[in-house]
Protein backbone atom coordinates (compact mmCIF):
# COMPACT_ATOMS: atom_id res chain seq x y z
CA UNK A 1 0.00 0.00 0.00
CA UNK A 2 2.91 2.47 0.71
CA UNK A 3 4.61 1.42 -2.66
CA UNK A 4 1.13 2.85 -4.36
CA UNK A 5 0.90 6.22 -2.23
CA UNK A 6 4.55 7.01 -2.94
CA UNK A 7 3.63 6.29 -6.84
CA UNK A 8 0.68 8.60 -6.85
CA UNK A 9 3.07 11.28 -5.00
CA UNK A 10 5.64 10.99 -7.79
CA UNK A 11 2.88 11.09 -10.24
CA UNK A 12 1.32 14.18 -9.31
CA UNK A 13 4.00 16.22 -8.57
CA UNK A 14 5.15 15.67 -12.31
CA UNK A 15 2.01 16.52 -13.46
CA UNK A 16 2.56 20.43 -11.39
CA UNK A 17 5.71 21.01 -13.14
CA UNK A 18 5.27 22.17 -16.73
CA UNK A 19 5.84 19.14 -19.08
CA UNK A 20 8.67 18.84 -21.31
CA UNK A 21 7.05 17.35 -24.38
CA UNK A 22 8.89 15.71 -27.11
CA UNK A 23 8.90 18.44 -29.38
CA UNK A 24 11.63 20.04 -27.33
CA UNK A 25 9.03 22.88 -25.56
CA UNK A 26 7.66 23.56 -22.16
CA UNK A 27 4.31 24.88 -21.71
CA UNK A 28 3.09 27.07 -19.13
CA UNK A 29 -0.59 28.79 -19.05
CA UNK A 30 -0.92 27.38 -22.93
CA UNK A 31 2.11 28.83 -24.02
CA UNK A 32 4.44 27.16 -25.41
CA UNK A 33 8.57 28.22 -24.70
CA UNK A 34 11.18 25.92 -27.32
CA UNK A 35 13.98 24.51 -24.51
CA UNK A 36 16.54 25.77 -26.78
CA UNK A 37 16.87 29.54 -28.27
CA UNK A 38 20.16 30.72 -30.45
CA UNK A 39 20.14 34.09 -29.01
CA UNK A 40 23.18 36.37 -29.93
CA UNK A 41 25.14 33.70 -31.74
CA UNK A 42 24.63 31.38 -28.16
CA UNK A 43 22.56 28.92 -27.71
CA UNK A 44 20.80 29.21 -24.74
CA UNK A 45 18.40 26.77 -22.30
CA UNK A 46 15.27 27.54 -21.00
CA UNK A 47 16.21 28.26 -17.54
CA UNK A 48 12.23 28.56 -15.89
CA UNK A 49 9.15 29.53 -17.17
CA UNK A 50 6.44 31.26 -15.28
CA UNK A 51 3.56 33.36 -15.60
CA UNK A 52 1.96 36.99 -13.41
CA UNK A 53 -1.47 37.25 -12.66
CA UNK A 54 -3.11 40.00 -11.20
CA UNK A 55 -6.23 40.37 -8.49
CA UNK A 56 -5.50 36.37 -8.53
CA UNK A 57 -7.44 35.85 -11.50
CA UNK A 58 -6.08 38.06 -14.47
CA UNK A 59 -3.54 36.47 -16.04
CA UNK A 60 -0.84 38.96 -17.43
CA UNK A 61 1.45 37.28 -18.94
CA UNK A 62 3.83 34.05 -19.32
CA UNK A 63 7.47 34.22 -18.71
CA UNK A 64 10.85 32.27 -19.87
CA UNK A 65 14.20 32.91 -19.14
CA UNK A 66 17.20 31.67 -21.50
CA UNK A 67 20.72 31.35 -20.61
CA UNK A 68 23.76 30.21 -21.86
CA UNK A 69 24.36 28.37 -18.70
CA UNK A 70 21.47 27.64 -16.47
CA UNK A 71 21.46 28.18 -13.28
CA UNK A 72 18.66 27.62 -9.84
CA UNK A 73 20.77 30.37 -7.62
CA UNK A 74 19.57 33.65 -7.91
CA UNK A 75 22.98 35.64 -7.85
CA UNK A 76 24.57 33.55 -10.42
CA UNK A 77 21.43 34.27 -12.83
CA UNK A 78 21.30 37.90 -11.77
CA UNK A 79 25.65 38.76 -12.19
CA UNK A 80 26.54 36.25 -13.99
CA UNK A 81 28.36 37.86 -17.92
CA UNK A 82 26.57 35.46 -20.11
CA UNK A 83 23.89 36.33 -22.82
CA UNK A 84 20.62 35.93 -21.14
CA UNK A 85 17.36 36.05 -22.88
CA UNK A 86 14.00 37.03 -20.95
CA UNK A 87 10.55 36.52 -23.56
CA UNK A 88 7.67 37.52 -22.50
CA UNK A 89 4.30 36.45 -23.96
CA UNK A 90 1.53 38.65 -22.87
CA UNK A 91 -2.39 36.64 -22.26
CA UNK A 92 -4.45 40.02 -21.68
CA UNK A 93 -5.24 43.44 -23.23
CA UNK A 94 -5.72 44.56 -19.44
CA UNK A 95 -1.90 45.68 -20.05
CA UNK A 96 -2.12 48.81 -21.15
CA UNK A 97 0.74 51.40 -22.12
CA UNK A 98 0.52 53.20 -18.31
CA UNK A 99 0.35 50.22 -16.36
CA UNK A 100 3.10 48.84 -18.11
CA UNK A 101 5.27 52.12 -17.90
CA UNK A 102 4.25 52.58 -14.30
CA UNK A 103 4.85 48.91 -13.46
CA UNK A 104 7.85 48.55 -14.47
CA UNK A 105 8.78 51.60 -12.50
CA UNK A 106 7.57 49.78 -9.63
CA UNK A 107 9.01 46.36 -10.38
CA UNK A 108 12.55 48.20 -10.59
CA UNK A 109 12.36 50.58 -7.18
CA UNK A 110 10.88 47.34 -5.15
CA UNK A 111 13.46 44.78 -5.96
CA UNK A 112 16.57 46.64 -6.05
CA UNK A 113 18.83 49.03 -3.05
CA UNK A 114 17.15 52.54 -3.19
CA UNK A 115 20.53 53.97 -3.71
CA UNK A 116 21.13 52.13 -7.01
CA UNK A 117 17.33 53.20 -8.04
CA UNK A 118 18.55 57.10 -7.59
CA UNK A 119 21.63 56.28 -9.27
CA UNK A 120 20.21 54.68 -12.49
CA UNK A 121 16.82 56.84 -12.27
CA UNK A 122 17.16 57.78 -15.94
CA UNK A 123 17.60 54.53 -17.24
CA UNK A 124 14.87 53.09 -15.85
CA UNK A 125 12.59 55.50 -16.85
CA UNK A 126 14.09 55.53 -20.36
CA UNK A 127 13.51 51.42 -20.21
CA UNK A 128 10.01 52.47 -19.25
CA UNK A 129 9.28 55.09 -21.96
CA UNK A 130 9.59 52.20 -24.62
CA UNK A 131 6.85 50.32 -23.16
CA UNK A 132 4.59 53.01 -24.70
CA UNK A 133 2.12 50.60 -26.80
CA UNK A 134 -0.44 48.57 -25.15
CA UNK A 135 -0.26 44.86 -24.93
CA UNK A 136 -2.40 42.10 -26.14
CA UNK A 137 -3.25 38.34 -26.11
CA UNK A 138 -0.10 36.67 -27.74
CA UNK A 139 1.94 40.08 -28.15
CA UNK A 140 5.35 39.37 -27.21
CA UNK A 141 8.95 41.47 -25.48
CA UNK A 142 12.34 40.21 -25.31
CA UNK A 143 14.93 41.19 -22.87
CA UNK A 144 18.68 40.61 -24.08
CA UNK A 145 21.39 41.27 -22.55
CA UNK A 146 24.85 40.80 -23.89
CA UNK A 147 28.06 41.00 -22.03
CA UNK A 148 29.76 44.50 -22.76
CA UNK A 149 26.66 45.51 -24.67
CA UNK A 150 24.12 45.91 -22.55
CA UNK A 151 20.11 45.01 -22.10
CA UNK A 152 18.11 45.70 -24.98
CA UNK A 153 14.70 45.71 -25.59
CA UNK A 154 12.54 44.56 -27.96
CA UNK A 155 8.39 45.11 -27.96
CA UNK A 156 6.03 44.38 -30.33
CA UNK A 157 8.68 42.66 -32.81
CA UNK A 158 10.07 46.27 -32.63
CA UNK A 159 13.93 46.93 -30.95
CA UNK A 160 13.17 49.58 -29.11
CA UNK A 161 16.95 50.73 -27.61
CA UNK A 162 19.58 49.45 -25.39
CA UNK A 163 20.14 50.07 -21.98
CA UNK A 164 24.83 50.06 -22.07
CA UNK A 165 26.60 48.15 -19.61
CA UNK A 166 25.85 46.11 -16.82
CA UNK A 167 24.41 47.49 -13.84
CA UNK A 168 21.26 48.13 -14.97
CA UNK A 169 20.89 44.31 -16.81
CA UNK A 170 21.59 43.25 -12.96
CA UNK A 171 18.71 45.45 -11.89
CA UNK A 172 16.21 44.36 -14.53
CA UNK A 173 17.25 40.58 -13.50
CA UNK A 174 16.66 40.98 -9.90
CA UNK A 175 13.43 42.51 -10.56
CA UNK A 176 12.75 38.64 -11.68
CA UNK A 177 14.92 36.65 -9.36
CA UNK A 178 15.72 38.77 -6.62
CA UNK A 179 14.91 38.28 -3.16
CA UNK A 180 12.14 40.96 -3.00
CA UNK A 181 10.86 39.81 -6.66
CA UNK A 182 7.56 38.10 -6.66
CA UNK A 183 7.52 34.72 -4.90
CA UNK A 184 5.69 32.54 -7.91
CA UNK A 185 7.86 34.76 -10.88
CA UNK A 186 10.70 33.70 -8.89
CA UNK A 187 10.65 30.34 -8.46
CA UNK A 188 9.03 29.67 -11.94
CA UNK A 189 11.94 31.43 -14.04
CA UNK A 190 14.84 29.50 -11.30
CA UNK A 191 13.35 26.40 -12.40
CA UNK A 192 12.11 25.77 -8.75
Amino acid sequence: MNGRILCLVVMLAFLAIPALAETGTVEVVGVKFPTEKVVAGKTLKLNGVSYLTKLGFIKVYAAGLYLEQPSHDPETVISSKQVKHMWHHYLTSKATAKKLHDGFIEQMEATNPKALVEANRKDIERYASWLDKDAAPGLTSEAIYVPGKGLTLIYHGQERGTIPGDTFAEMYFRGYVGEKADTTIREGLLGK
